[in-house]
């Protein structure tokens, strides 16, 4: 099997296996740790809506992102510590334990899941990958991946596929599949540039499938990699506070 395997894969995909691929993605675009500024609008064909932010990591278990603007907004943080999800609001001052049903509702109003941005599944983790094929995306050789949730993982998604850079190892494109196998989104990453001493895309602009006229587009501002926050950093108490 393994000589019939070498005979009919194309060269280039021979050098690496899906998973190999995925984590170097993994390390490129998350890094041990990080911190980040970024601006979100969300638009709609009667309005647009822009939502700033804070937000810091620490490998694939601790997240923390607080809200600055706008105003009404300001101090709302989203905590991610292991398995467990926290929303707190400041206005009524209350700290909510987010259950995995929430995980595929709309952020803060946006196009965005609770789980593209709070992360609660993991890409290197809970889903099956394998190559499907090789293509060129804004000029960029890529492989085009397929990940399939693992039968005993509580993600949002059925199926996504994930365009990488062959050279840079970062993402240029992310179609989502709901669980019927029907598209459910398209993530388009683009401006790649150098921020925080590595190269990534400074743009994600998300279209729902269902709604074309509707788009959610995340800007960062500034980011910088190996901050090396404390576990302690992302508690409850931080939540609340002022960083």
């Amino acid at each position: 099997m393994g000589i019939l395997l070498l005979i009919l894969l194309p060269a280039g995909l021979i050098a690496q296996d899906a998973s190999e691929i995925i984590e170097r993605v993994d390390q490129v675009m998350r890094g041990e740790s990080s911190y980040a500024e970024m601006t979100m609008t969300i638009e709609r064909p009667r309005y647009t809506r822009k939502v700033s932010m804070r937000a810091w990591s620490l490998g694939d278990d601790y997240s923390l992102i607080k809200i600055t603007e706008p105003a009404r907004d300001e101090g709302t943080a989203y905590l991610k510590r292991e398995n467990e999800i926290w929303n707190y609001v400041p206005n009524i001052d209350r700290t909510i334990k987010m259950p995995p049903s929430m995980m595929s509702q709309s952020w803060m109003g946006s196009d965005f899941t609770n789980d593209d941005l709070v992360r609660e599944s993991s890409i290197t983790e809970d889903y099956e990958h394998s190559i499907l094929r090789e293509d060129t995306l804004r000029g960029r050789e890529s492989w085009v991946l397929e990940l399939i949730p693992k039968p005993e993982a509580a993600v949002v998604y059925g199926k996504v596929l994930l365009w990488v850079d062959k050279e840079e190892y970062i993402q240029l494109r992310v179609k989502n599949y709901d669980q019927q196998g029907e598209p459910a989104s398209t993530i388009e990453l683009t401006d790649i540039r150098e921020m925080g001493g590595r190269t990534l895309p400074a743009k994600m602009t998300l279209t729902p499938a269902d709604k074309p006229d509707h788009k959610t587009v995340l800007e960062y501002r500034e980011i910088e990699f190996n901050i090396s926050p404390e576990q302690s950093f992302f508690s409850l108490q931080n939540m609340r506070r002022k960083l």
